[in-house]
């Protein structure tokens, strides 16, 4: 048998190979039904990459406590070290200037301040910046910065999943499937990369923060890894480190019902809810989750979500997909839909990526169906989209590193040369 043939008959094994878990990783639902790689199958892996130090970084205020005793420590030392690294922002145990010396060594012995590498780091024209975060064990996921066109500040958009739990068919990260949900370290420490490039540390006050809100709409549906993402957040308002304000941090859902409610309950962060259809019809189409969770149960979770006022409205995203979900009867049925909720529109441009098979309603189309659900007594901004240039707009994060290195692989085969794994 020819170098040839046998290349091609990898690359026709490995494309077989894909296609079938492509076919048979979701249900009809649209939910992820492979086993699930926990995430601390990576936090084992960090932990061996560090010769078996643990990674303070993600650890809550009792965890850390614990391992502060562990080393013979009293509680007082918490605050100090969890100040060091979520206040100062430092990597290292050296820069810790009000710890003994010996205490110093203690912790170096024992723990690591870890970040995940770059490999690729892009700024937009508009000025969105865009990371692709490599974890311990290799995995990746974007996280971006998008400044407020109007102010000298902006929100970081963060991942909670390796690929996405969902299969909606606008969202480009939807194409990739679920490889692992992201560990509380590992959402924690998005955010601190992003300190780390623009220079933000120590953590300055809300007034002259520039990165000055967080948005939970990055890869991933964030509900769907509840527990990591929970205590992510909960690090990052503590009034000793990051110190950001739930009123700073929205989290958005497809519409896991169950789950709101409890997050409610738990964090009380803001509310962003992507809606994207007036009618369950539509919206199995767009969103295979709402075949789980149909609007009606949808929307009494919002109902019923703590402490929604006029002054604290769930924010409903939605999608401008071209003679799909963009007519005037869409908007009206939109109005009847939500009629009770404290809430507000954000309409966003479809941004197209490679392969798509939606198209952007037209921008007359656009500002008339915001004028329309104005008319009928709702907010409807139309968000002006940003990051295109680098792939960094809404729905269209995705780690291109896993098709890359398909790619590399192919070429390497082709030329004869065995794969290095």
């Amino acid at each position: 048998m020819t170098t040839d043939t046998t290349a091609a008959d990898a690359v026709a094994r490995e494309d077989a190979a894909v296609s079938d878990a492509q076919a048979n990783a979701v249900s009809d639902d649209g939910i992820e039904k492979l086993p699930l790689q926990a995430s601390d199958t990576a936090a084992r892996a960090a932990v061996a990459a560090d010769h078996g130090k643990r990674d303070l970084v993600g650890l809550s205020r009792e965890e850390l406590g614990a391992a502060m005793a562990e080393l013979g420590e009293k509680p007082f030392r918490v605050k100090q070290v969890w100040q060091w690294i979520y206040n100062k922002g430092v990597t290292d145990f050296d820069s810790m200037t009000n710890l003994s010396k010996p205490l110093r060594e203690k912790l170096d012995a024992h723990f690591v301040i870890r970040r995940p590498s770059l490999p690729v780091e892009q700024t937009s024209e508009d000025g969105t910046r865009k990371w692709l975060m490599r974890f311990a064990d290799g995995k990746e996921a974007e996280t971006v910065y998008i400044p407020d066109v109007d102010e000298p500040r902006g929100s970081v958009c963060i991942s909670s999943q390796v690929g996405c739990t969902l299969t909606c068919k606008f969202c480009h990260t939807g194409t990739q499937l679920l490889v692992r949900n992201l560990s509380a370290a590992e959402i924690v420490s998005q955010f601190m990369v992003a300190r780390d490039s623009y220079g933000e540390w120590p953590s300055p006050t809300d007034e002259s923060r520039r990165l000055s809100n967080i948005v939970m709409m990055g890869m991933g549906e964030p509900l769907y890894n509840y527990d990591n993402v929970v205590k992510a957040l909960k690090i990052l308002v503590d009034g000793d480190g990051i110190a950001l304000s739930r009123r700073r941090i929205t989290l958005s859902t497809s519409g896991v019902v169950p789950e709101m409610y409890r997050l409610g309950n738990d964090i009380n962060v803001n509310l962003a809810v992507s809606l994207h259809a007036a009618t369950d019809e539509i919206r199995n189409r767009i969103m295979p989750i709402n075949k789980k969770y149909p609007l009606a149960e949808l929307m009494k979770a919002c109902r019923e979500y703590p402490n929604v006022s006029n002054a604290r409205r769930i924010t409903f995203e939605y999608v401008m997909l071209k003679d799909v979900n963009d007519s005037d009867a869409d908007a009206r049925a939109l109005a009847k839909l939500v009629e009770g909720i404290p809430c507000k529109f954000n309409l966003i441009p479809f941004n197209p990526w490679p392969g798509s098979q939606f198209e952007c309603s037209s921008w007359n189309r656009i500002r008339k169906f915001s004028d329309l659900l104005y008319d009928l007594g709702f907010s409807a901004p139309i968000r002006m989209p940003r990051g295109r240039d680098i792939l960094a707009a809404c729905g269209q994060l995705k780690s291109e590193s896993e098709r890359e290195r398909k790619s590399l692989m192919k070429a390497r085969l082709a030329a004869g040369i065995p794969d290095e794994h």
